[in-house]
């Protein structure tokens, strides 16, 4: 019984790497996200505080912008080398939200200033109870907020910098079954709940070398979530109370920095083309340590490998101006996953995605502009093995979004 339930705690720790990769979001804004999420050379809205800090300045006046986005995600799974045993994660509807006011005071001036909230981070797994892999998740709930005051400068017509400072919140919750059975034959749960913080910047520059051509440069830093007194809790027989005691623990968890190049064309009057190359530094993600506030034999703390590696992806988009109050977008994307072979768990089943994307603009009257966009994520089969775990299998995940906004020019 010991060994088994040294192994179950184990996993359980593991699970925890969720915070990054599959559950990082592209959805902070609506016209952006219609053209497969590129926007860092062109400051459309006043969402640039998040694309471009250095696109506010560029705005005529001050906007105010909000949006809510509907992520449906799907994940299969077929148990491998047999292929006899398949599970599918629960239907689940995730609504991350962006809100942004900002612009120039006057028009014309060079100076911008806003302030940005949005979710880069969140979505999550729920998977049935009694599925296969439970003893490694069963469920995990991830919900992320950025806070980011902004300000930018025109130098002047060709060129604009900016810069905002983020205070990021968070909320994780994963619960598991443990392999320890009560006497009707239920397994006992574990459930690690958290709130966590962390501090970052945003930085960008935008540039203007001729009249139909943008490029645009940001860094948005690395962040350390520090999660502090979070509740470890179980649910065991009690003859096993003693060695799974209910406690709190702490973490840190990074979230990667993104360097992101980006090129802007005007080709018409009506069309303008984006292409963005995106570099995330997943690399600081190579280990999570727990400590916990009461150990036992048992409940040891962990400093446990998830070894990462950095990606680059690349994203295409299009805006068609078809009259002046409406427009329409399109987009494609690669985005490589960076959880290497081995470390490919049931609650982050990453593999590379393909990314689609459609919308339109919409201005009724000349100061309100409503905003719709949707994107189809589909990822490669990924055949892999949880190696702390021993557990292997084919995985694929699909994901749709629908999102609508609303922004007002002052």
């Amino acid at each position: 019984m010991k060994k088994l339930c040294v192994s179950a705690i184990a996993c359980f720790l593991y699970s925890t790497g969720a915070f990054g990769a599959g559950f990082q979001l592209n959805l902070q804004g609506l016209r952006q996200l219609a053209m497969a999420n590129t926007g860092t050379a062109w400051p459309w809205d006043v969402s640039t505080i998040f694309y471009n800090p250095g696109g506010l300045s560029r705005l005529d006046g001050m906007q105010a912008y909000a949006n809510i986005n509907f992520v449906m995600p799907s994940i299969k799974y077929v148990q491998t080398p047999t292929g006899g045993y398949s599970a599918e994660t629960k239907a689940q509807t995730f609504t991350p939200f962006n809100l942004y006011v900002g612009g120039t005071l006057k028009k014309h001036n060079k100076i911008g200033v806003g302030l940005g909230i949005y979710t880069p981070f969140g979505s999550g797994t729920k998977w049935d109870d009694n599925w296969q892999g439970r003893y490694i998740n069963r469920s995990i709930a991830l919900e992320s907020y950025f806070i980011q005051p902004t300000v930018s400068y025109k130098i002047n017509e060709k060129i604009s910098v900016g810069a905002g400072f983020i205070y990021a919140l968070g909320h994780v919750n994963i619960q598991q079954a443990l392999p320890v059975q009560f006497a009707n034959g239920n397994d006992g749960s574990g459930t690690l709940d958290g709130k966590a913080n962390g501090v970052g910047y945003n930085l960008g520059i935008q540039v203007k070398p001729i009249k139909k051509l943008s490029v645009g440069i940001t860094y948005r830093s690395q962040v350390k979530m520090t999660v502090d007194n979070g509740n470890a809790t179980f649910v065991v027989p009690t003859s096993l109370a003693a060695e799974f005691p209910n406690t709190n623990f702490s973490t840190k968890l990074h979230l990667p920095g993104v360097f992101t190049l980006g090129v802007g064309y005007q080709f018409t009057p009506k069309l303008v083309v984006l292409a963005d190359v995106e570099m995330t530094g997943w690399k600081v993600y190579d280990s999570l340590i727990f400590d916990y506030k009461t150990n036992t034999d048992q409940l040891a703390d962990t400093h446990t490998p998830r070894l990462y590696q950095n990606t680059t992806a690349i994203r295409l988009g299009a805006n068609y101006k078809v009259i002046n109050s409406l427009s329409v977008m399109a987009g494609l994307a690669y985005d490589p996953s960076p959880v290497k072979d081995g470390y490919v768990s049931p609650e982050l089943p990453d593999a590379n995605r393909y990314v689609a994307t459609v919308g339109a603009t919409f201005s009724p009257i000349k100061k309100i502009t409503i905003l719709a966009a949707m994107e189809f994520v589909s990822s490669d089969k990924r055949d892999a093995t949880f190696l702390p775990a021993n557990f292997s299998g084919k995985y694929q995940s699909t994901a749709f979004t629908g999102g609508i906004g609303f922004a007002y020019h002052f």
